[in-house]
């Protein structure tokens, strides 16, 4: 409401009611932290929706958006004076210094704006021009008296006239803009012209590499910038798995859809052989370390399933503003050796100026579990698999001697023993028909996860604060498995005085994961598993069946009791403390410094107790049998069951000393020089402890057995040899950097960066103990230079980049490393040994790279386009070599290597249609990577499995190239398969390497990894309501489908047979529309060519293969396309009308539905599994479909 009173009221002390959200605002800053901001502050925003207005109705809405009272004097006020505002949302300050007339100010009395006079009886005019760095006249420029709220904004001609009040010596003009450098000028004349910069702290068009911020238009690097609001997919845990076809030149592989699984992520190819390949990544501009550090090779495994997480793992994505990719040398360059695999700089949220703001994220979403009838599941029934084995004991199958009979094979050997009659056996073959267990709906379910998160956010000039705390549970469809953390965050930037900043940004988490035991993989048990084993008897009991553990050894299995008594959990926490206080020496000179420290630590707890099958084959007898003492029996478990624990703790710090200059200079300050110069130390230590321990009772009080070791030998042996380990592992560095920029205008950019980074890592010579990493790289402006904006072209850059990177392998050392070990009984003294031989000439690593790029704007900035090439180059890559072990070691590694990676990358932008009520944006990206290694690895450095899985490299192929058997068809007699193996001239494998004779006998099929990865996002907004869909796809990779005769032709009872089965060749001719070969039986002469291949005992020639059952597993016939298309997300969203909601205090209220992983179009061959399942190890879960409801409120 506004009151309008005489001239004497301002006497007159009022207040006004708390509103409820002013309520609310002060019950959740006492729970948090006192701040000391009033309910009404200057820096509260005020929206219009005219640009021109008279100045009573600009006061009427100030008093309704704000809810205050606004109080002035109408026989000397001129309400209808008309207000032109330079933009449609300002703040209170900022409004006011455009609307009121020069001789008045305001001031904020108990929640009310009151407006009065300026005392004073004498005056002075000033009057200028205020331009950009480019001599542009900028309108809508504020011009302030400091220390008042008397001020004017600059006309559509950048000219401004300011009538002075009083003469005061030392009086100051404020200039300031959004997105320009606030100017301060001591009035010492009566014209005043001003050239204003551009603030690349406060614009949105910047790129924040951790230790600058680049203004976009100066950019010479390749870096993609992601706001994490238009990225953000209600449900999900971590932020690097809403960027899959997001960003380009990145590619992302995720070979499990289980909750926490963190992805594989590759930015521009791979460049190491043998080191980590995946990316470095920065919170607020400090390298975060991985909770455990997981061995490259496993890391670089396409099989390995990260269920720990990787370094960003523990942060809140509703905490985070934006993601900005570093991708060439140019850009990573400044980080050293840690970015050749490129680098993800992360940006959380900060306080901006305002009110206090409190906002709760609400997000509920269901996961539905896999089921037998999707289209994507193509296993037998239970009849089906009955009438399988009805064919294979018609045609006499020869099981071997170890298999498990039990189903349809076990009630035949009933029947031929006695055990039951033949009305009993059909009877039961009847049941078994019927029987479809239904272990999806056993061992998975449908799910509802939840996550929360409350801020509370604001500010003033001196202090600006963003809190959150975080709650978020994802229930995995497996049962038992989930994903739960704790958040907190703390980010406050405050002025300590006009040429000191100080900031403290503080991030804590906690998190449980809870999984099956690594043994007992539910999902694979489900695909390979028959549906006639019944699990449950008719009283909900369960059935036990005998599995085989070792030779004529089986013990009772059951499933749901295997996982009844055992676990895997993790736990982890950490908490990463960063303090930055920067001090402005003049307006082109600054130092900062900065400290920053972080704690993490991780416990994994299995186990496996004595209930489990595995407990059975450890104790060699069945739970509730009494164990067997003496040395007749290899017990190595007597009671109790499993524990192993792994503990690891990681420190780190990081100091820095960095010096920023930006020195504008010139007539019209046309050039500029920016530099960062800085001095870096960081390190980080890991702690580990790893122990496994036997005779465990977790049920029982957590206790131990007490065991008397004499009576069973076997286990007395293992305790003396099972030692707990403990590891510790420092890693210190010590880092020079500098960067500098030369601009002129907006036209064109130089820069060169440089970093140097010491290792003792690498070599004897000094020469090799210090890597310099550099880059030169330029950008130019053609339609700024040309001046050519128009309706047509907006804008046109071109930007180019060399460097120069390098990458080190941890573990390596020039000079012996002597460990010192405990007291040896056998020695009778303390003993010592080799932990890390000398590599002493191992260099470093080293990648060329080469960057262009071409970014453009078309018809009023409608159509916008950033398209890039790069080609890198690295040699003297890592390797590992052989050698004869009598040097004590087997191998080592040297610097043999050499990789070629090029690629493109296009990413579009299309508005077709914007207008006040209607918007549709379309986006596309496309990203395109050529991947070859130039070099032949050690002949006898891999194995057959190797190159039939992909972990080989091979010179002329990508890495991840796997390698399958030359399939030629099915024999027309017998239906077996036939290969090209080259047995008809084995003569020409006489002698060969095991390289060089499984790259003649195999073929490549392909790689693992896409070629090819990008992103179709749509987004249609409606008034307050936005549609948005993001189709991603995936090309180039290759898959192997699930194996057939995983062991061989022993067709186990107990395992299911995939639905292909069915199409198997039968009889003569069949071989015309079907490759599913013929089971050829052990009474079968035929049969003995395919059980044993050629090659087996041959002297002189490798081993090829095992048999021709394992071939065909393997052939290039098993080989499918794993191009994808699928819809990522979709959603749609409602902002509630803020006129709904002023009633109940309530600022923003957004509603979303939303889904996840809706369809995906693949080929036609993928039959029973995705394209992130493969048939080259244990089965995982697909990507399951989600969907969502989230609410996003603030008061």
């Amino acid at each position: 409401m506004k009151k309008v009173i005489t001239k004497n009221l301002f006497a007159v002390f009022f207040s006004v009611k708390k509103s409820f959200k002013e309520t609310v605002f002060t019950l959740v800053i006492l729970s948090t932290f006192p701040l000391g901001a009033s309910a009404l502050s200057p820096g509260d925003q005020v929206s219009f929706k005219r640009d021109v207005l008279t100045l009573e109705e600009m006061l009427d809405e100030v008093s309704s958006q704000l809810k205050c009272d606004v109080f002035y004097s109408e026989d000397e006020f001129d309400g209808d004076r008309k207000v032109r505002l330079p933009r449609r949302q300002l703040s209170l300050d900022e409004l006011l210094r455009v609307a009121l007339p020069p001789k008045y100010s305001y001031t904020i009395k108990d929640g009310a704006i009151v407006i009065s006079p300026v005392p004073g009886d004498t005056s002075r005019k000033v009057s200028g021009i205020v331009r950009d760095e480019n001599g542009e006249a900028l309108p809508g420029v504020t011009v302030l008296l400091k220390g008042t709220s008397t001020g004017v904004t600059t006309g559509p001609d950048g000219r401004y006239t300011l009538l002075i009040p009083g003469s005061y010596p030392g009086t100051r003009l404020i200039f300031s803009f959004v997105g320009m450098e606030t100017r301060e000028v001591v009035v010492d004349r009566e014209v005043i012209d001003v050239v204003m910069k551009l603030d690349v702290t406060k614009m949105e068009e910047v790129v924040i590499t951790g230790y600058q911020v680049i203004d976009k238009k100066k950019l010479t690097s390749a870096v993609s910038t992601v706001k994490v609001k238009d990225v953000m997919i209600p449900g999900t845990m971590s932020i690097d798995q809403m960027l899959q076809g997001r960003v380009p030149d990145m590619l992302m592989m995720t070979n499990s859809g289980e909750v926490g699984v963190a992805p594989k992520i590759r930015i521009r190819g791979t460049s190491t052989l043998v080191g980590n390949r995946e990316p470095l990544w920065v919170v607020d501009g400090i390298i975060v370390q991985d909770p455990v550090p997981i061995a490259p090779e496993e890391l670089n495994d396409p099989d390995y399933i990260n269920r720990i997480g990787n370094a960003i793992a523990g942060l809140n994505p509703r905490d985070i503003d934006r993601i900005d990719v570093l991708k060439d040398a140019s850009a990573t360059a400044i980080y050293g050796v840690k970015a050749a695999n490129g680098v993800i700089v992360i940006t959380t949220k900060k306080g901006q100026i305002g009110r206090p703001v409190v906002n709760y994220d609400f997000s509920t979403t269901y996961r539905r579990r896999p089921r037998y009838t999707d289209r994507n599941i193509n296993l037998m029934n239970s009849k089906q698999r009955v009438e399988f084995s009805k064919d294979l004991v018609e045609k006499h199958h020869i099981y071997s001697s170890g298999v498990n009979l039990i189903g349809y094979e076990g009630l035949v050997a009933n029947l031929y023993n006695g055990s039951i009659n033949y009305d009993e056996f059909a009877s039961e073959v009847t049941k078994l028909e019927s029987m479809n267990t239904d272990w999806f709906d056993l061992l998975t379910e449908d799910v509802f996860s939840h996550q929360h998160t409350l801020s509370l956010s604001g500010g003033s000039e001196e202090i600006r604060y963003y809190s959150s705390i975080g709650y978020a549970i994802d229930n995995d469809v497996i049962k038992g498995n989930h994903y739960e953390r704790y958040t907190a965050a703390l980010n406050v930037d405050a002025n300590v005085s006009p040429k000191i900043v100080a900031s403290l940004n503080l991030n804590a988490n906690i998190g449980k994961r809870e999984y099956s035991e690594e043994s007992v993989n539910p999902i694979d048990y489900i695909y390979n598993t028959s549906r006639t084993i019944p699990a449950l008897d008719e009283q909900g009991r369960y059935v036990y069946y005998n599995r085989q553990y070792g030779y004529q050894q089986t013990f009772k299995y059951n499933i749901l009791n295997e996982l009844d008594h055992s676990y895997s959990h993790q736990d982890n926490s950490s908490v990463m403390l960063t303090a930055n206080l920067r001090y402005k020496a003049t307006d082109w000179l600054s130092m900062q410094a900065v400290f920053s420290y972080s704690t993490s630590n991780t416990e994994q707890e299995n186990y496996l107790g004595e209930q489990t099958w595995y407990a059975a084959s450890l104790r060699k007898s069945n739970y509730g049998e009494l164990p067997q003492k003496g040395d007749k029996v290899e017990n190595t478990m007597p009671y109790g069951g499993e524990l192993r624990k792994d503990y690891t703790r990681n420190n780190s710090y990081t100091a820095r000393l960095q010096m920023d200059i930006s020195k504008y200079f010139g007539k019209e300050e046309q050039h500029n020089i920016s530099a960062n110069l800085g001095y870096e130390v960081n390190s980080s230590k890991y702690v580990g402890f790893n122990r496994t321990d036997r005779g465990y009772y977790a049920d029982r009080g957590k206790q131990f057995s007490t065991i008397n070791l004499d009576d069973f030998p076997y286990y007395k042996d293992w305790v003396q040899n099972n030692v707990p380990t403990i590891s510790d592992n420092l890693t210190n560095m010590i880092s020079g950097y500098i960067s500098m920029s030369y601009s002129y205008k907006n036209y064109f950019t130089l820069n060169a960066n440089t970093r140097i980074d010491g290792s003792n890592q690498f070599g004897s010579r000094s020469n090799e103990k210090l890597l310099p990493v550099w880059s030169v790289s330029g950008a130019y402006n053609i339609s700024e230079h040309f001046d050519i904006d128009n309706k047509w072209v907006n804008n046109l850059a071109l930007r180019l980049s060399y460097g120069y990177q390098g990458n080190m392998l941890n573990g390596q050392s020039p000079e012996m490393i002597i460990k010192k070990e405990p007291f040896d009984t056998h020695y009778n003294e303390l003993t010592s040994s080799v932990s890390i031989y000398p590599n002493p000439d191992l260099r470093w690593e080293r990648t060329s790279s080469f960057n262009a790029g071409l970014d453009f704007s078309l018809f009023n900035n409608a159509v916008q386009m950033n398209t890039s090439y790069y080609y890198k180059h690295t040699k003297d890559a890592f390797l590992t070599k052989k050698i004869s072990s009598v040097n004590g070691r087997n191998e080592y590694v040297v610097n043999s290597g050499t990789i070629n990676n090029q690629g493109f990358s296009i990413d579009a932008t299309v508005s077709p249609i914007s207008n006040e009520n209607f918007r549709w944006t379309l986006s596309a990206s496309y990203s395109k990577v050529f991947n070859e290694m130039n070099t032949k690895p050690e002949d006898e450095q891999y194995e057959l499995e190797d190159f039939l899985t992909g972990n080989a490299l091979t010179k002329g192929n990508a890495v991840s190239t796997f390698w399958s058997y030359k399939f030629i068809g099915l024999h027309p007699q017998n239906g077996g398969p036939v290969f090209d193996d080259m047995q008809d001239r084995k003569q020409e494998l006489m002698g060969l390497s095991k390289y060089d004779t499984y790259t003649m006998v195999l073929t490549p099929s392909g790689q693992r990894d896409p070629k090819a990865q990008g992103s179709i996002t749509s987004t249609f907004r409606y008034k307050s309501f936005r549609l948005n869909f993001i189709l991603n796809y995936s090309f180039g990779s290759k898959i192997r489908l699930f194996g057939l005769y995983d062991d061989g032709l022993n067709f186990d009872p107990e395992k299911n047979v995939n639905y292909e089965m069915v199409n198997r060749w039968r009889n003569p001719g069949d071989e015309n529309h079907t490759n599913i070969p013929n089971i050829i039986n052990g009474s079968d002469p035929a049969s003995q060519a395919y059980a044993l291949h050629w090659s087996r005992g041959l002297t002189g020639i490798q081993m090829i293969a095992e048999n021709a059952w394992t071939m065909y597993d393997n052939s290039d016939h098993r080989v499918v396309s794993g191009d994808y298309l699928k819809c990522s997300n979709m959603s749609l969203s409602y902002d509630v009308p803020v006129g709904k909601l002023e009633k109940y205090g309530i600022s923003m209220l957004t509603a979303t539905l939303s889904t996840t992983n809706l369809f995906d179009i693949s080929s036609k061959k993928l039959k029973g599994q995705t394209p992130i399942q493969s048939g080259f190890s244990n089965t995982q879960l697909s990507e399951r479909p989600t969907w969502s409801l989230s609410l996003s409120v603030s008061f």
